[in-house]
Order: structure tokens, then sequence, then C-alpha cells
């Protein structure tokens, strides 16, 4: 099946969990598993590289055994050379292959920018377009078993800033299958920005291929008093909150752009004409952070429509720490939600 013909699949699921028992459902590793699976099986051109992929655990098991169906020439192992093998997917991408490649964590990305931001962002524009740079870059960000300041580093919003390049952010197992088989077949650059908690989730996900079309957010829940636009785990975050605030009496609407360059701008702008009110919660820093790219935003198109200063729940602007105690106190989750949308609900 060629890549243009890809189905696109526009039926959301409000909320993974919600769902009945007589629907299909995997992990969110499974569900990229899958997507590459297929993405292997279609196109021949597909292949799919990084550190660790055809190791026993198969990077969460999102690779598991892939090198044994599809052998070692399309699912193969890397060294530790970032900027030279990134080098080698902008090339094989410039050459008519579609590659995957797989870093462990985004503070690796650091080390192949000059490829990332002064290359494969940027030779279609260069080309006037007569050269498509058709590569995946996948990575995972989020808290672990103390991962510290140089393993730990969510740099979405780096990447986001970077004309060229597509940031894409899936919260749910649907999502996950889908927006990779989207960032496969598309002939940009793409980022692909996993969390490592949304590994624990088990959602709805269809058999078949199917994709989502960037730029297209969702909402996770209708309310009426406050919207929240949610990045990544935060989406699961701000659900598992919002059933303590309706025990208050106040009800959120959850937004989950899913990318976040292609942005979504209409349903935010939508959600907050509703309800006046934004809270933005997103895993990274607070200075620069995609949060500040939401409001202003909103600051721009949509400031008649709110009642109250827009809040950012974001990292505080310090290297992130080591430690359980120290990644609580770091890392905004429930708590942290309820209390800043009690304020903005209050009049």
């Amino acid at each position: 099946m060629p890549w243009t013909k890809l189905q696109i699949e526009r039926e959301e699921p409000v909320f993974d969990e919600s769902q009945g028992q007589n629907v299909r459902k995997l992990s969110y590793g499974d569900a990229i598993r899958e997507a590459l699976d297929q993405a292997l099986e279609k196109d021949g051109r597909v292949y799919v590289m990084g550190q660790g992929i055809d190791d026993p655990g198969g990077m969460f098991g999102t690779t598991l055994d892939l090198h044994k169906k599809y052998g070692n020439e399309r699912v193969f192992d890397t060294p530790l050379s970032e900027s030279c093998l990134t080098g080698v997917a902008v090339g094989s991408a410039m050459a008519g292959m579609r590659p995957v490649y797989i870093h462990n964590r985004p503070d690796f990305l650091l080390l192949a920018m000059d490829q990332i931001v002064n290359h494969a962002s940027k030779w279609s524009y260069m080309f006037a377009g007569q050269v498509s740079i058709p590569l995946v870059i996948r990575t995972c960000i989020g808290r672990g078993w103390g991962s510290a300041a140089q393993h730990s580093q969510a740099l979405q919003s780096l990447f986001a800033h970077v004309p060229g390049l597509k940031v894409v952010m899936p919260a749910s197992a649907y999502d996950a299958k889908g927006l990779l088989i989207t960032a496969i077949a598309d002939n940009n650059p793409v980022i692909y920005i996993e969390h490592r908690w949304c590994y624990k989730h088990i959602g709805y996900v269809p058999e078949k291929i199917y994709s989502i079309p960037f730029g297209q957010g969702v909402v996770k829940k209708e309310g009426k008093d406050v919207t929240i636009v949610a990045v990544s785990h935060m989406v699961i975050e701000s659900l598992r909150a919002s059933v303590e605030l309706e025990k208050k009496g106040i009800s959120v609407e959850i937004i989950d752009p899913r990318t976040l360059r292609p942005l979504d701008e209409e349903i935010i702008l939508k959600s907050v004409a509703k309800t006046g009110k934004l809270l933005v919660a997103d895993l990274c820093w607070k200075t620069g952070g995609f949060s500040s790219e939401v409001i202003t935003t909103v600051a721009e198109k949509g400031l008649r429509s709110l009642k109250k200063p827009p809040v950012r729940l974001s990292f505080p602007d310090i290297p992130t720490p080591a430690g359980f105690t120290l990644e609580n106190a770091f890392y905004p989750g429930v708590d942290d939600i309820v209390r800043e949308v009690e304020k903005l609900a209050k009049e």
C-alpha cells in the first residue's frame, strides 16, 4: 500500500480507559511496535535503527523481535555516535529511504543538533522543495530511576522552535500508533517524543493501519469552567485531576494538542472562548517553554475570551534533580493541577 493512500482514521476515543471491554486494547509500547511492524511490512524503504533496539527488552518493547522478522539490514543496533548516525539517517532519507532513528533520550539529540537543525530541517527549503527528508527521530522523556540533570531533559520546546521540524507527543496508545504512522509517511523530519510513564497505560488501538493528521488536537474531556491544554503524560494527570475537581464542583475541559508543531490553534481558542480560563500543563521548563507559545497564541487571537490571566504549569527553572524526594518536588502532577485550577475557577 503506497503511503500516500494510507487511511486517515478520524474516530477519536474521548478517554482510553472509558472504552468498554469489547474493544481491542494495547499498551502504549505495543501500539508503537505495531506501527513500526506495519510500516516495515508495507514499505521496503522503511528501516529502524538505534541503540539497543535488538536487545532482549527491545526499547521498552517497541522494537521487540522486529530484527528477527525483518533482518538486521532493516532493524539494527547502532554505535554511540549520535551526530554521525543522524547524518547517515539524513543522507539515506535524501536518497529515498524512510529511516526511523531511535535515540533513548532527548539529551542525546543535543549531540546531533548540527545534523537535525542545520541539515535535516533545512534541506527541503534550500533545494526549493525538490529534496525531501522523510526522517523520524524517536526519543523518550520522563522521570524514572533518578536519571538526573543529563538524562531527564524534556527538550520539545527547543525542537518546536526550529522551522522545518515537526514535533509530535502522543499521550495515548491510540495516538502513539496513528501519529507514528503519519510521521513515517510524512516527507519532512519529525521529532516523535514519547513519555516513559505513558508506557504503563493501555487503550483502544485498531488492528488496521491508520494515521492521525498532524495539527489536529483532540478534546479529551469536555467541560465549562477551565480549559487545560495538556501535553504528553500531563494529559493523563489532567484527566485524573478532573475527577478530584468534579468532586469540588469544578468542570474542566482538557485539550491534547498531540502535535506541538504544527499546532491546532483552533481547538484551543474554541475551548478558551467557552471557559474563559486557561491552564497549560507541559513537561518542560517554564521559561521559553511550549506553554508560553500556547498562551501567546491565545493572547494574540483570543484575548477578549480570557476572564483571568492564564497559568503555566511546568518545570521550575533548575536542572532536573535525581532521587525520589527531589523528583516529586520537581515534576508537576495531579495535586498541582488541582491547586492551580481551583485558583482559576474562583470568581
